[in-house]
């Protein structure tokens, strides 16, 4: 629009009325604009445009409230308990002594709590950057990022003797030409395949034990109850197994990445697998309708321990075929199926 123009309202119909006619007035000199229908491709194309979304902002209010109790209840703690040890001290000077001692050894033991949740979150946090970059790196095909993700991953396994062949095979194709994929599946075979198989055992296990607890408890409560002690053990187990030391704010956030992980593939009980193995549920409930409740229980688990799997594991599945839900409940099922009708 020039300066010399003021604004105009168009309106724009499919068809003029019958008893009017449209005049067209041409907006400038220049060339003429025209409304033309889009193909279904450029749609189609734009519809698979993922569109970012502004981050929410998060009030403050909420973080400075938790903060403001959380020091108040900070500072009674700490004059009840100077109150306290000077009473001792005026009663009797070695009551006063020994509440002192015992605060010491508090104190001595709050900050060994403290050193191990940092580890144990440090350790998590350099598993999920050797997975980020190793994906980063098969994505871009960035063969300098890819021999650092296999060094970084053969020294994060270091002090494992189980693991010093596999980490001496890497080392002498430090040199060699190979692909991204190839390099990094590599280091899979020869550090993870092990690890693998391990928390599948772990994970088929779990899924077992759920199932015959589950089938043989009376109460619901007792099934819910030992699902969730289920959940928690092998989610440390698995991360054991993988190299991770999670303490209790650290388990915290695996278990919500590991939540996140189930909800993104297809929750408890969607996709194909699973599906599958719900729909042969059927010779089960013919059978016991609690046994095939400690079926279902043990496909929950399962489905869980896959879901921590992925997340605990350094490196994603490249080369390595990534394990399924046959793979581990299969058992379990042949089991029910063997059963008579």
């Amino acid at each position: 629009m020039t300066s010399g123009q003021k604004p105009r309202a168009f309106r724009l119909t499919a068809e003029p009325p019958p008893n009017e006619s449209v005049t067209t007035t041409p907006l400038s000199a220049g060339p003429q604009t025209r409304i033309v229908e889009e193909p279904f491709e450029i749609v189609d194309a734009a519809d698979g445009v993922a569109v970012p979304v502004a981050p929410k902002r998060r009030s403050p209010w909420g973080a400075l409230f938790l903060s403001a109790v959380g020091g108040l209840v900070s500072l009674g703690v700490g004059l009840s308990v100077e109150r306290m040890i000077s009473d001792l001290f005026q009663a009797a000077p070695w009551l006063g002594w020994v509440a002192l001692a015992l605060l010491g050894l508090a104190g001595l033991a709050l900050l060994a709590i403290v050193v191990r949740e940092l580890a144990g979150l440090r350790r998590e946090r350099k598993i999920e950057r050797l997975r980020q970059a190793a994906l980063d790196a098969v994505s871009t095909r960035d063969h300098t990022g890819a021999q650092s993700v296999v060094q970084a991953l053969s020294a994060f396994y270091a002090d494992r003797d189980a693991l010093s062949a596999g980490r001496a095979r890497i080392d002498a194709a430090a040199d060699a030409i190979l692909d991204v994929d190839d390099r990094i599946g590599l280091a899979e075979h020869e550090l993870l395949s092990g690890l693998d198989r391990q928390a599948c055992n772990a994970i088929a296990a779990s899924a077992k034990q759920v199932s015959a607890v589950t089938a043989l408890s009376p109460r619901a409560i007792v099934d819910v109850a030992f699902v969730v002690f289920a959940a928690v053990r092998l989610l440390r187990r698995i991360a054991a197994i993988y190299g991770g030391r999670p303490g209790f704010l650290g388990f915290l956030r695996l278990g919500r990445a590991a939540l996140a992980h189930l909800t993104v593939t297809g929750g408890m009980a969607v996709g194909e697998s699973v599906m599958q193995q719900v729909l042969g549920l059927g010779i089960a409930a013919r059978i016991s309708a609690k046994l095939g409740e400690g079926v279902l229980n043990g496909l929950m688990t399962a489905r869980f321990g896959l879901a921590a799997l992925n997340v605990c594991r350094p490196l994603p599945f490249v080369r390595e075929a990534p394990p399924r839900l046959a793979d581990v409940a299969g058992e379990l099922l042949r089991a029910v199926q063997a059963e008579p009708k």
